[in-house]
């Protein structure tokens, strides 16, 4: 069932709150809604929610629904930056107005596509859907990591992944950032690759860190 987007942008703002920010519940004043506007009563009728006096909390029977208006949002975020190439300031707005197009079989059509990304671009995590699960790959990756390529493929760099901040510096140092051109010359025993005039080496893990956007 189809629900409304203010109801659905609610299920987000709680998913955050209560599974990643370990909240029990979540103020009205913080959802900027009341008990009486029209999504709170959508999702009560559904029984995706609770709602006490000044607070509303998450159900079982929405944290499904939940997770794949998250994981919606996060795919089209991702698609914003690394299909796009719009800048986080432009990415925001649009990825929530795309969000409320997807519907599960273009969703998982665009996260197939994407690679079955597991981050978006504010480094959360993206839940996994039933085509990450299957490893689907009927649709061309565009983006994927640079350890998972072969010899000669070229493209641009889409973004950095990695939680070791100095191995981030290190990366951004030796100039591979977002935008860059990049042709992998060699992929054993270390990955070669072009950067603009100068070959640069990396390990398998090293280049695990680095997703590129295959083609010119």
């Amino acid at each position: 069932m189809q629900i409304s987007d203010k109801a659905e942008e609610i299920l987000e703002h709680l998913w955050i709150m209560i599974r990643e920010m370990g909240e029990e519940t979540v103020g009205m004043k913080e959802l900027k809604t009341d008990r009486d506007a029209p999504e709170i009563q959508e999702l009560l009728l559904l029984k995706y929610i609770d709602v006490f006096s000044d607070s509303v909390t998450l159900r079982e029977e929405g944290v499904g629904e939940a997770e794949s208006a998250i994981r919606r949002h996060r795919l089209a975020e991702r698609l914003m930056v690394d299909v796009f190439d719009l800048d986080r300031g432009r990415m925001e707005e649009n990825a929530c107005l795309f969000e409320h197009l997807l519907r599960k079989d273009v969703e998982e059509s665009i996260c197939t596509l994407l690679g079955h990304p597991e981050f978006c671009p504010h480094n959360r995590p993206i839940p996994a859907g039933m085509c990450c699960r299957n490893s689907v790959k009927t649709a061309r990756n565009i983006v994927t990591s640079l350890s998972d390529v072969s010899k000669g493929t070229k493209g641009r760099v889409a973004y950095l992944h990695t939680r070791d901040n100095k191995k981030l510096q290190k990366l951004m140092t030796m100039g591979i950032l977002p935008g860059v051109t990049i042709e992998v010359m060699q992929t054993f025993p270390s990955y070669v690759f072009r950067l603009g005039h100068a070959q640069i080496a990396v390990d398998k893990e090293m280049a695990g860190d680095i997703f590129m956007r295959l083609g010119r």
